[in-house]
């Protein structure tokens, strides 16, 4: 008998299939069932799978949480009432109201010609074709319970457009926005093409309003073309009541190159999996990854970067400050395929657990069958050291500032990883302020309780 955490939503799908249906587009449609079929064999991942053993999945999804199936409107209008500014960056400003594009204002037009930001339930109407080519190929059903439960409930999300040899100098700045009256689950879906040639920057930041319960999924697919070139950057800071499980796919083709930072800076609970597959000859990915937890907050980075072609290089940098009762898990694998010869990865995961009560599990991972290659990975847990504290606190700085500059520092990399000036600028702030201990919300933000 399958566990009451995913017979729920199979029940809820089987019963109101036809409000899903009416609410969103044919082609997301047409893959529900085949969905719902593979969540019935696979239920939602357990603890004995090897990429899902330091999250309990069911106990997120067990409790009976709202779901916005009628697409009823939120009466929100965030770009007169949320404000999430960088300093010095100009952005294209766009919003995800829960799991739907917001399309009632729209930033003025800035984009090149041809480059679409928009909802994909609308852009899977307007070019079913299009999207049919794309969707579902990356994120499959069938490998993953929690790919099938957001492809069996989605209704919409994000559409993310850049045609042939098309230059996009603005970054694109899309604010995933969490509010609701109730606890409410939200199921939104991610598909980004840059075709060959193409260039974006793209800001995902995910801000929780409303003092309820969240659970959230998010399944991306992300298509890099040949000699294309991307950067894409996620920063979290929703509260203790979210749970954010997202799966993101990233495809490299020749000669592209994909700069991935995820910053976790406050949150409940975060499962983040990275897939990237390099596909094509020449191509180079570049992830970072910045976690700061305390309480009893938990984030888990799980990663796998796919070299199947000679001659690509990958480099991953992952650190995590833990602090009271929180946990924090790394589960990074590179895979080198038979035949990728000439392959250079470096893969590194440091960790500095606060006190004693907080827990960290790291697992980086090399598998390799080929033997032209330079690859390495490495691992560090350690405690604030204690010779740099009192060198510091003899020279007058008090203790809580002492400890507070040494966690900086130990981040500072991953920081600096950032290639927009502004944006980097922006992040050094709101961490110096998140190991002070204060909420870092948003300058301007009038719905911020």
């Amino acid at each position: 008998m399958k566990m009451v955490a995913e017979q729920q939503y199979i029940d809820l799908y089987t019963e109101c299939r036809s409000f899903i249906d009416d609410h969103s587009a044919p082609v997301l449609n047409a893959m529900r069932q085949q969905a719902c079929d593979d969540l019935c064999r696979l239920g939602l991942p357990t603890q004995r799978l090897e990429r899902y053993k330091y999250t309990n999945v069911a106990e997120s999804f067990a409790p009976d949480y709202g779901l916005n199936l009628r697409h009823i409107p939120i009466p929100v209008n965030p770009y007169e009432v949320f404000r999430c500014d960088v300093p010095n960056l100009s952005t294209s400003l766009y919003f995800v109201v829960n799991d739907r594009f917001y399309d009632k204002a729209l930033p003025p037009a800035s984009l090149p010609e041809g480059v679409e930001v928009m909802s994909l339930a609308e852009a899977a109407r307007k070019s079913p074709h299009f999207i049919e080519k794309y969707y579902g190929r990356l994120a499959r059903s069938s490998k993953d319970g929690l790919n099938a439960l957001n492809t069996m409930l989605c209704q919409d999300g994000l559409f993310i457009h850049v045609p042939k040899n098309t230059i996009v100098e603005r970054p694109i700045q899309v604010i995933n926005i969490l509010r609701a009256d109730v606890n409410l689950m939200v199921n939104r879906r991610v598909l980004i093409v840059l075709e060959e040639g193409a260039e974006a920057k793209v800001l995902f930041c995910d801000h929780a309003i409303d003092d309820h319960q969240f659970l959230t999924t998010q399944v991306g697919e992300v298509y890099v073309g040949e000699n294309a070139h991307l950067e894409l950057y996620e920063l979290e800071e929703t509260h203790v009541k979210s749970h954010r499980f997202s799966n993101m796919y990233v495809d490299q083709q020749r000669a592209s190159t994909a700069t991935i930072d995820s910053l976790t800076l406050h949150n409940g609970l975060t499962r983040n999996r990275t897939d990237v597959t390099l596909s094509g000859e020449y191509a180079e990915t570049r992830m970072f990854g910045c976690v700061i937890a305390d309480k009893q907050q938990h984030v888990d980075n799980n990663t796998l970067i796919d070299h199947r072609v000679p001659n690509c290089q990958s480099t991953e940098l992952y650190k995590y400050v833990l602090d009271d009762e929180a946990l924090g898990a790394f589960a990074g694998r590179v895979l080198v395929r038979e035949g990728a010869q000439h392959t250079t990865s470096q893969e590194t995961n440091a960790n500095l657990v606060a006190t004693d009560t907080a827990r960290m599990y790291t697992q980086p991972m090399l598998e390799i069958y080929a033997d032209d290659v330079k690859c390495s990975h490495g691992s560090t847990v350690g405690q604030l050291n204690d010779e740099a504290l009192f060198y510091m606190r003899q020279r007058g700085i008090p203790e809580a500032e002492a400890r507070m500059l040494l966690k900086f520092a130990f981040v500072g990399e991953v920081l600096d990883s950032i290639r927009m000036e502004p944006l980097r600028d922006r992040l050094h702030y709101l961490v110096e302020k998140r190991f002070r201990g204060l909420l870092s919300k948003c300058e301007g933000c009038k719905l911020c309780k």
